[in-house]
């Protein structure tokens, strides 16, 4: 049998962490960004976790 592919879009948006949390990008940083305060679009920048809800979902498809 085959090895699992993993979904290439996932592996483009997630990684893990060192502990085996799930890390991803923020949203609404991408364009039209005049209007946002600088401390906005700074904690924009900044990475954040996956909520544990979805974390199993998301892993599933890193497999």
């Amino acid at each position: 049998m085959p090895k699992m592919k993993s979904k290439s879009g996932a592996k483009k948006r997630f990684k893990l962490t060192g502990t085996g949390k799930v890390k991803r990008k923020q949203a609404f940083h991408n364009h039209i960004l005049t209007k946002k305060h600088k401390k906005r679009k700074r904690n924009l920048a900044k990475t954040a976790l996956v909520h544990s809800r979805d974390e199993k979902a998301i892993l599933d498809l890193l497999k």
